[in-house]
């Protein structure tokens, strides 16, 4: 056994994130510790570091590595077991890479610490070490800043730095929830075949249910502080036996629940200050009995391997899902509400004293898409193929280089800002971050009536009508004077759809409004989309790189690949019948949690810069059907039906 903690307590004033956990690991094993935000899987890891924030204090337990009792550790014999004995991948490679220095240094610096090595040795290992991690020409990634790298690069870099000093376990927590599927799969790959080679232990943090059943050996499900369920990996995705389990599987979305509602958990996490007389999932859980509110519940053995915190006698029963009517848009034959042709967004690179253009980033260059009224088009691709500048772009948010956007007929390019005006109302969008987009310092109900005083919707009156869309949306009309920050994440993404519902669109553009919610909170946004569309008719256009969130709500989709559509056409012809290598590679490796040991096809290397796009398809250099004929030319559309059509010679 590597690690055990035991009745580990973190107080912050009166709040507990962590309120007495318990849990063990062993050398080689991968234990991935699963829960919604709040519950308290981060701050665990920081008390298992030693690096909680200011403020908190360990209150009771023991941690107990390789025989060593970290908690009565003086800090100058912590730092030898931080980076040495237990390293840590944080969830943000962006704020946890020191912006001022090189990636070389960065891990010189681990190397000096834990290796000892020093000048060209330690240059040379950690070149060794980029290549470990899988990025190319590591000796001139060396000498690199962080912002220079992508996003799956830069995680890259934080496994590099953890692993110099060859460590015996790696936290890691949440380290690819911000990458797309591809880049995901590259990371859990590589974390996998490291944990395999070396015999390290893992302990992954995630809310994530794919990453857990590709990657662990056991799963501890965390819930306000503590552990509610302990199985093996084969147990619990097979027979889940605490209802907080049981309803996270059933908050999933996939195709066969299309037009129906997926199944949410009603409330929230409690506060980290509540005070908890009985079980503390019991205000969420429709199994609750009268002692489930008098008295913690003791763990109870499922079987050998698993056991669960709850009264109930047996497995918590499954959770009733409705499968949908599948096919849920409005069908009409009317010509699209949006139309995009040849759209082009470049961006031109600037040098020397005069500032002369020696270049252009080709963000979108030539995008063709229709939308008709009352259905979804899903976006997809990896970060950076220029899904978000296309959709601003088609709203004029920023001025497109060349090509056409019809709005309801409309011609959008060729206005200028004041004949914008009027039309603002019909389009709107959903940005990704909702704290970011939301006014700190405005209350919700002047963030909401802002847009409706700026083009003038409405008689003047905002009072009943912002009540009514904070009903419209699952809020309460009392909560109209409270300030963002007294929301929670999927709170401010229903005020962030208020606010663009409140002028009356007919085109909602949904910047991936999911990607950093918990699975329940997701499936409460993803229901409200559906039930809004079906009211109000509204098109969506949704960027997202969540494969299974397109399954559920889309009934189009376009991919999309270094400013251009590659492949386009029903959802169910793109996802269920894809054709083009590069949609084969993003659904191959989505982790799903019905096929443990699914084989996955690897996409090598990173998508090229659009400043220097490849010649002839942008796909040959990571395509494995490429030949000399790809390098060649663009491909021509290919159609396959009257809705499918592919840009690949080799299909």
């Amino acid at each position: 056994m590597i690690l055990s903690v035991q009745d580990l307590a973190i107080h912050i004033g009166a709040a507990r994130p962590v309120d007495g956990i318990s849990l063990t690991i062993e050398a080689g094993e991968c234990y991935a510790l699963l829960g919604e935000s709040g519950c308290g899987k981060s701050m665990t890891a920081l008390g298992l570091m030693r690096l909680l924030p200011a403020g908190a204090r360990v209150i009771s337990g023991a941690v107990n590595f390789e025989g060593t009792d970290l908690l009565g550790l003086p800090e100058s014999g912590m730092r030898e077991v931080r980076g040495g004995g237990i390293g840590m991948i944080f969830q943000e490679p962006a704020t946890s890479l020191n912006p001022v220095l090189t990636v070389g240094r960065q891990i010189v610096e681990a190397l000096q610490l834990h290796a000892g090595l020093q000048g060209t040795a330690a240059r040379k290992r950690a070149g060794e070490l980029l290549d470990q991690v899988g990025i190319p020409d590591p000796l001139r990634r060396l000498d690199e800043y962080p912002f220079q790298l992508s996003g799956g690069l830069r995680q890259r870099v934080m496994i590099a730095i953890a692993l110099a000093g060859e460590p015996r376990l790696l936290i890691a927590d949440e380290p690819t929830t911000a990458l797309d599927v591809t880049i995901q799969a590259q990371v859990l790959d590589l974390l996998d075949e490291l944990r395999r080679t070396r015999g390290m232990a893992l302990l992954l943090i995630t809310h994530d249910l794919g990453v857990v059943a590709r990657m662990a050996d056991r799963i501890g499900v965390m819930y306000a502080g503590q552990l509610v369920e302990e199985a093996p990996r084969a147990q619990f995705f097979s027979q889940p036996a605490h209802p907080y389990s049981v309803r996270l599987f059933a908050a999933l979305p996939d195709t066969k629940r299309r037009g129906a509602n997926l199944a949410t958990i009603p409330g929230s996490v409690p506060a980290a200050d509540a005070r908890h007389s009985g079980c503390r999932f019991v205000y969420r859980c429709s199994e609750a009995m009268a002692e489930c509110h008098k008295a913690p519940p003791p763990w109870r053995e499922v079987d050998a391997c698993q056991r669960v915190r709850c009264f109930l006698a047996a497995a918590a029963p499954p959770v009733a899902v409705k499968v949908g009517a599948g096919e849920t848009a409005t069908q009409s034959r009317q010509a699209p509400l949006l139309e995009v042709t040849d759209l082009q967004m470049h961006f031109p690179i600037r040098r020397g004293i005069l500032q002369r253009a020696v270049g252009a980033v080709r963000a979108v260059d030539g995008l063709s898409l229709q939308l008709m009224a009352g259905r979804t088009l899903a976006l997809v691709g990896e970060s950076g193929c220029g899904k978000t500048t296309a959709g601003k772009a088609m709203l004029q948010l920023l001025r497109p280089t060349a090509g056409s956007v019809m709005l309801d007929g409309v011609e959008l390019t060729t206005r200028s800002a004041g004949q914008l005006q009027p039309l603002r109302a019909k389009m709107q969008m959903v940005f990704q971050d909702p704290f970011a987009s939301l006014n700190p310092r405005l209350r919700i109900g002047e963030i909401i009536a802002e847009g409706m005083q700026a083009l003038k919707v409405g008689d003047g009156e905002t009072g009943a009508p912002i009540a009514k869309l904070l009903e419209q949306v699952g809020l309460r009309a009392d909560m109209v004077n409270r300030y963002p920050h007294e929301f929670s994440g999927g709170q401010r993404q229903r005020i962030a759809i208020a606010r663009a519902l409140a002028v009356s669109p007919r085109l909602l553009i949904c910047d991936e409004p999911t990607s950093a919610l918990d699975v329940s909170v997701q499936a409460q946004i993803l229901n409200l989309l559906s039930e809004l569309q079906r009211e109000l008719e509204l098109a969506y256009l949704f960027i997202t790189h969540n494969i299974a969130v397109v399954d559920y709500l889309a009934h189009d989709v376009a991919v999309m690949y270094l400013g251009r559509v590659v492949e386009r056409g029903t959802a169910d012809e793109v996802l269920h019948q894809a054709r083009h290598p590069y949609t084969q590679a993003l659904l191959a490796a989505v982790p799903h949690i019905d096929g443990l040991d699914k084989a996955t096809v690897k996409l090598s290397g990173d998508m090229p810069s659009p400043a220097n796009p490849p010649s002839g398809c942008h796909f040959h250099p990571r395509c494995p059907l490429a030949d000399e004929a790809c390098r060649v030319s663009y491909p021509d559309e290919i159609r396959f039906g009257a809705t499918h059509a592919v840009r690949c010679i080799k299909v």
